[in-house]
């Protein structure tokens, strides 16, 4: 059986991860591949019991350091009893956010030490990844625009000031710079249809993907 692969989707608050991620599923299934969504935080049962703690509350309810531990207890759960055994099952798996957005979130814009999160990250994974990253770039200002007109309450990380959402689309440009071989940069300001068109270019010429 071949082994699936591994997807991620990373980029600031309303970049439009959720709208790529459905698209490129029907596009690898119209290309006979078996797929699976998921995200981060969440994906399993104790994943998405983290996810409550870690997205509801106050701006300042952790620390970026208790904010990380949490993160990759739910990572840990995620990747053992979801991600692995559908990778091993031959599925492709597409995740929502993955060990980027700590990198982004809990590092960059939140001052925890990249040296930290590296040793966290080892520890908790050892080594385990995504074979090709999208991160999909737009101005904060417009994908926090876009958040507010869902119509549902403001997550503590959509809350954050402006300079801390500036930070963080830096910071994923700065990683997607520095890993060209599995990272691609996406325009999150043009039409989805665009945006979808142009990853799945990537994934046929990366993975190796039907056209």
């Amino acid at each position: 059986m071949t082994h699936g692969r591994f997807i991620t989707l990373e980029g600031g608050e309303g970049a439009g991860k959720t709208t790529l991620a459905k698209a490129l599923a029907a596009g690898l299934q119209a290309r006979g591949l078996e797929t699976l969504i998921t995200r981060e935080p969440g994906g399993t049962p104790n994943a998405e019991a983290l996810r409550h703690l870690l997205v509801e509350g106050e701006t300042g309810r952790w620390s970026p350091l208790a904010e990380t531990l949490l993160l990759y207890a739910a990572r840990a759960d995620h990747v053992e009893r979801l991600i692995k055994p559908a990778l091993e099952a031959g599925t492709w798996v597409i995740c929502d956010r993955f060990s980027d957005s700590t990198r982004a979130y809990q590092g960059a814009a939140g001052g925890l030490a990249a040296e930290r999160i590296a040793q966290i990250d080892a520890a908790c994974l050892d080594g385990f990844g995504p074979d090709l990253t999208f991160m999909v770039d737009l101005d904060p200002e417009l994908g926090l625009e876009r958040t507010r007109t869902r119509g549902e309450d403001a997550t503590r990380f959509e809350r954050q000031p402006g300079a801390f959402h500036h930070a963080l689309r830096q910071a994923f440009l700065e990683i997607a710079n520095a890993d060209p071989d599995r990272c691609v940069i996406l325009d999150g300001s043009q039409s989805p249809d665009i945006v979808f068109e142009r990853a799945l270019m990537a994934i046929q010429d990366r993975l190796e993907v039907p056209a």
